[in-house]
């Protein structure tokens, strides 16, 4: 199954208000397996950079001046997460950005049917605990230290560890050996397919004793003088 992680940076939190999409960092995966395929761009939102926004991205106006617009890479951003479903955390945030940037190129919206919220995976099956990416990378052993502020690129790479943990993690496929069996495909060519491989089956082993072991067997129990267990014969003394 092929699956997009994905997370944006934006000048603020609502694009009803004005606020633009300033960079996505889309991962992809397959059976849950980073395939190594992404998908990158940074955005001019032409307008300015609020303070606030910049100090958690680092993107300021005079570095995404030069950026394109969104609309001049949208078509490939929806060739390479094609109709998969999307993962985000707190996936109605990032939803809502870029729905409202297809929105300006008077393109469709991508149907919430294939959103998926890791903060509500992570809150069903950790209740109670705390769910930003920091603490789930810490609750899972993910090595953030080279996260100092927030990236598309590399929090999609970090979320896509957490949702592969929260569906299950280094127990996935314990059970059947994999063999990777790379395809060409388009549009995206020499992606890795994970197939379920069953082991070689060996022959059943008969455990039953022959009629020579029986014999023997027989033999030997005669030859035992006051057996705890009875005649050589089964029979109780």
């Amino acid at each position: 199954m092929r699956e997009i992680v994905f997370d944006t940076e934006t000048t603020g939190f609502d694009p009803r208000t004005g606020d633009r999409m300033v960079e996505i960092g889309c991962v992809e995966l397959l059976n849950l397996v980073p395939t190594g395929q992404t998908f990158h761009a940074y955005f001019n939102p032409e307008r300015d950079m609020p303070s606030g926004a910049e100090q958690i991205h680092g993107l300021s106006a005079t570095f995404l001046s030069d950026k394109p617009l969104f609309r001049d890479s949208v078509k490939a951003l929806l060739e390479f997460i094609g109709d998969s479903p999307l993962i985000a955390h707190n996936a109605g945030f990032d939803f809502s950005f870029l729905n409202a940037e297809l929105a300006l190129c008077a393109l469709d919206p991508v149907c919430s049917s294939r959103m998926i919220d890791t903060v509500a995976l992570a809150k069903k099956r950790h209740p109670g605990a705390k769910l930003s990416l920091d603490a789930l990378c810490t609750r899972y052993g993910i090595d953030r230290s080279h996260r100092v502020k927030h990236g598309a690129l590399l929090d999609a790479e970090l979320l896509a560890q957490v949702y592969v943990e929260l569906k299950g993690g280094r127990q996935i496929g314990l059970e059947l050996a994999t063999e990777a069996v790379v395809e060409p495909s388009e549009p995206h060519g020499n992606l890795i397919d994970l197939r379920p491989v069953l082991a070689a089956r060996r022959e059943v082993r008969v455990h039953q004793a022959s009629a020579e072991e029986l014999s023997r067997h027989a033999k030997f129990l005669a030859q035992i003088k006051d057996p705890l267990w009875g005649t050589a014969s089964g029979e109780p003394r």
